[in-house]
Parts: C-alpha cells; structure tokens; sequence
C-alpha cells in the first residue's frame, strides 16, 4: 500500500490576477489571452495509403525568436507564428523540401534560423533563414550530418556557443547525443554517445499499451534538452505516440552529454485523462517574461495511429525537478503577460476556474449520420458497442475520441444541448470532427455556424455569429466579454460544407449553481505486488461531482502529478518499480 493523504475537497477557483484578472466571475474577459487544449491550429489534413483524410501534427519545436514564437511540428507544410502564444498565423513554406517530415528542430543562431527534421533513411538536410516570416526564404546549406540518420533531431546550444544535437526513435536503440559545429556544415565534434537506455522492467511508463500492458519495450524517442539554473534536463517520450499515456521523461546532468541521472518523478509530462489525452514527444521552451512552457503531442487516433493534435502546458523548473502542469489543460487558461512560475505555482495557477457544463447533458440534433470511416472501433473501445452511428450524445461525453455527425454537410445541419438548468455562459469550445472530408495537404475547411443560447429552446439570443468565417478552426475557443445565463445552447451550420458538418464535443464553460462537494470517501490505492510498476484506485461517488482528480508523486505533501478521472476506479501501470509513491484524491 502507498501512503495515503485524503484531502477535502474543492472546487477550483483559481485565478492569480493576471492580465487584469479577478476572482469575480462576472469580470470582463476583454483583452485577455485565454486559450484551451488542443491549440486551434489549421492542421494539416493527411492522406495516407487507404486511411481516410485526417488532420495531423506533432512531435513539435518552439522557440522565441526575432520578438516571436516560431512553432513546427510534423507533416504540417509549414509552421506557425505568434507574439504571444494565444493567436497563431500560419506560414507555408514550400523552400524547406524537407517540411512534411516528421520530428521537426529549429536553432536560432544570432539572426539566423536553422531547421532539419527526421531524415528517415535519407540524408540529413539543413535549411536556413534571416526572414521565417517569409516562407519562400529559406536555403539549404551544406550538410555535413548526412551519414547519421537521424530519426527525431533536436538541436541545442549552451550558453558557450558550443552546439549539440540529440536524436533517437527506437524500441532497442537509445537515445544519442553529439556536439556539432555549425560553422562548418554542422560537422560532428567526436562521436556519437549513448545518452538514454530502454529501462521498460523499471520504468512502467516506457511500457506500451493502452494501460501500459504490452510486455515489450516502448518506442524511446524525440529527445530535447533545456538548461535551467547550470543543469542539463533530457527530456525523452515513450511509449508511443498511438496511446493516450504518451508521455516524456526526463533525465538530469551536469554537461550536454552526461552522464544523466533519471528524474524519480518521471515522466514529467503526462496526461492519460480529459477531454483529450496524451503529452508526450514535446519541447519545452521559455517565453519573452521567463515563464517555461512545454509544446507536447496529443491524441485523436481514430481513423489513424498518427491523427493527432498539439497541446500548451505551463512547466516549472526548479531544485532539479521538472513539471508539465496538464491536468486542467484542456479547460480554458490565460496566458499570462508577466513571469509567474518563479513563485507557487500549480496547476490551477492560469485556470479560468470555469466548469464544463456540458459534460453528460442531453443533446438533440437535426440528424445523425452513419460515421464512414473507423468510428465504430472507438465506439466498441469507449462505449462496448458496435453502433457506426455519430450520435448527439458523442458530442457531451467529454471525449475526443468520438463525436456527432449529421447526416449532411448542408446549411440548417444543427446541434443542441439541454445544460438542465440556467447557468451562467463564459465560452464555448467547438471541436469539429471533419466527418467525410477528402481534403489534402494545404487545403482548409473553414466552418461557418451561428452559436445561440436559449432559456426555454424556443427563443433564441446569438452567442456567437460566425456566418462569414473564413478560417480553418477546428477546435475554436469563442469567449464571451461577460457571462450569459442560459439553459441551451445550439450551434447551427450556416453554409453548404464539403463533408458532413459533425462536432467531437461541443464544450460550454461557465458556472451553475453546485457549491462546495463532499469529501471523497472509501478511497484506496492497492500496489500490484508481483508488478510494482501497477496501482488500482477505487473510491465512493461523490454527488454532483464531474469527475475526480487524483494527485501522486514521490515526495509526501508535493504531488507532482495528477490526472482527471470520471469514474470511481482507475487503473494505471505507469509507475517506477521502485518509487515510493503518496495519493490524494478530490472531486471537482
């Protein structure tokens, strides 16, 4: 048994004044960056082989360069720009001949911008650019990397000058580093060093499977490094990019090649649960006021392995430890706009504290359409049924691993949610799902709908009138300037669309009337003795809970980690063999 400490339970009411924030749930939202999970990015959609069309990105890189956030990731035809990690314009670049491959690096040398990705078997090529924010500029150099192959690249620099890059992608294979000179073609100083082993019978989270299950080793891969306070953090994801447990690690050291020492609260960056899981083959990065921020891929996987999306998370870094802060990911926060990590941070630090009331709530619609592509093995594998329909209730299940499709892309195609009680509105979260789309790489989908909210479903106020977008938006946050109190809430399709119009969740944050929650009950967590890696969890239901937060970590009184459950068990298998873990659990 571990140790266990029952906390009471609260809701999270969270916000720090930033940005001009209050505690007042009625305060203006105006002028505030406030952003959710997955990053509302036009990603790229993905033909591959016989798999339907899909959106794709990952394996992403961020830095903070000539005054803005550059942001790559795989199979992206491009990449992204920002001044402030909330809007994002996108830039195709069709002068990198290398840009659809995976596991992109970036390296700002002094006023140039280098770029490489995974050479898969190929040579290693190498671009650069003065002027990201013209896609057609940038040039190749000369490579002098092109015998290493490197799969998942990552280019560092030290405070020295000295450069270094880290690459590896493997179930046998480790994680490598070298220095490099990248005044002469990037040619290697000495040879390549082992950096990270396979540590599958120790590590549960390297484990692959669903539930870490799988008795094999995990793919280690897409290395990065950072160096914060004289030490060197490592980081590595495992165990695969097709399981909601995707996750990096992180190994800590003296110098840019070691030797490294594993980080017993690993891994750093997780996120099994929610509304959209996975955190796993990131970067982490620190912005313009100094606060750290980890760029992670998440999943979709439904109608591919690779069909995945890019998540923001807030890290601290301190005393030799490292957190993502994931878990309230996914609902919306604010970016802050000065340095907030230095002090007690956690991870409802940047939360809104806002519900989501449309978890489990009755949803009608115009119609539901047949899903035509593998939406039945997601139904089979979250709902134990073999149904192929998109029915309304997918689009309130808080998962985005399925969703509502109308039986056509026409105008007039609508969405309805019954919250079961007025309730005051503060934004909502579209997630469209792109049911028969056929479009390719560099092609957008942009929607056009009208959002309304409703007291009796009879008279209508608009939320939100997006009639006349133009954009590729698929997972769009629109935050109200203040609260509405409403009952329904409707979303209404306002142009004929190339596929069906159909929605993974529609979202809708805010506040109702439940208060504080009872503590939680009868909760136990039992070790697997014959596999140390595994726990099991159960507890008592708690009323009007949406679901439970349970916090772990190594040292008693700092959970270091935590994930969002809706049941009242959970069973896990990403632990360390020989860790000494402590539990709390509460309701939200």
């Amino acid at each position: 048994m571990a140790k266990i400490n029952l906390t009471k339970l609260c809701i999270p009411a969270i916000l720090m004044g930033l940005a001009g924030c209050a505690t007042d749930a009625k305060v203006k939202t105006s002028g505030m960056k406030i952003v959710t999970n997955p990053i509302d990015l036009n990603y790229q959609f993905q033909p591959k082989d016989n798999d339907p069309s899909r959106r794709e990105a990952a394996d992403p890189a961020c830095e903070y360069f000539n005054g803005s956030y550059w942001l790559f990731a795989s199979k992206s035809g491009g990449y992204w720009r920002s001044d402030d990690l909330a809007e994002w314009e996108y830039i195709p670049s069709p002068s990198i001949a290398t840009v659809n491959d995976y596991a992109p690096t970036i390296l700002p040398i002094g006023d140039t911008l280098y770029f490489t990705a995974s050479s898969d078997g190929n040579p290693t090529r190498i671009f650069k650019t003065k002027t990201p924010e013209d896609g057609n500029s940038w040039e190749e150099i000369e490579c002098k990397l092109s015998d290493l192959h490197q799969h998942d690249p990552s280019f560092y620099q030290d405070e020295d000058g000295r450069v270094y890059i880290y690459w590896g992608c493997h179930d046998v294979e480790p994680i490598y580093g070298m220095e490099i000179d990248p005044n002469d073609g990037f040619k290697p100083l000495g040879e390549p060093v082992v950096l990270i082993e396979h540590n599958t019978e120790k590590y549960g989270w390297e484990q692959p499977g669903v539930d870490n299950e799988e008795p094999r080793n995990g793919w280690n891969e897409g290395p990065a490094m950072l160096k914060v306070d004289g030490k060197y953090y490592l980081q590595y994801a495992g165990p695969g990019t097709q399981y909601r447990i995707y996750a990096d690690g992180i190994y800590v050291g003296d110098s840019p090649l070691g030797p490294f020492t594993y980080l017993e609260d690993n891994p750093f960056s997780i996120k099994p649960g929610g509304f959209i899981g996975a955190a796993g083959h990131g970067h982490t990065f620190r912005d313009k006021y100094g606060n750290y921020w980890h760029v992670a891929s998440m999943l979709v996987g439904v109608r591919h392995w690779f069909e995945r999306r890019l998540g923001l998370f807030p890290v601290t870094v301190k005393d030799n430890d490292m957190r993502a802060y994931t878990t309230y990911a996914d609902y919306p926060f604010v970016i802050p706009d000065k340095n907030v990590t230095d002090g007690d941070f956690n991870d409802r630090t940047l939360s809104m504290g806002w519900r989501q009331l449309a978890i489990g709530k009755q949803a009608t619609a115009s119609s539901e359409g047949e899903l035509g592509t593998t939406g039945s093995k997601t139904e089979i594998d979250t709902h134990g049924n073999t149904d192929a329909k998109g029915y309304a209730r997918y689009a309130t299940d808080e998962l985005i691993e399925t969703w509502w499709t109308a039986e056509t892309g026409k105008a007039g195609e609508w969405l309805q949610i019954d919250l079961g009680k007025n309730s005051e509105i503060n934004a909502v979260q579209v997630n469209f799902a792109d049911e028969g789309a056929t479009a390719l790489i560099g092609e957008s989908l942009p929607y056009k709908y009208v959002i309304e909210v409703s007291d009796d479903a009879q008279t209508w106020r608009k939320f939100a009138d997006m009639s006349d977008n133009t954009a590729d938006n698929p997972h769009k946050l629109i935050v109200s300037d203040r609260p509405v109190n409403a009952r329904y809430v409707r979303i209404t399709n306002s142009a004929d669309m190339p596929c069906k119009f159909s929605i993974m969740d529609l979202r809708v944050f805010g506040k109702d009337d439940r208060e504080k929650l009872a503590d939680v009950t009868g909760f136990k967590a039992v070790r697997n003795e014959s596999d140390r890696r595994v726990y099991d969890f159960e507890w008592a239901p708690v009323k009007d809970a949406d679901g439970y937060i349970l916090r772990w970590g190594t040292k008693e009184g700092d959970p270091s980690h935590s994930v969002m459950i809706r049941d009242t068990k959970y069973h896990a298998g990403y632990f360390n063999r020989d860790s000494e873990y402590f539990f709390t659990i509460e309701a939200f």
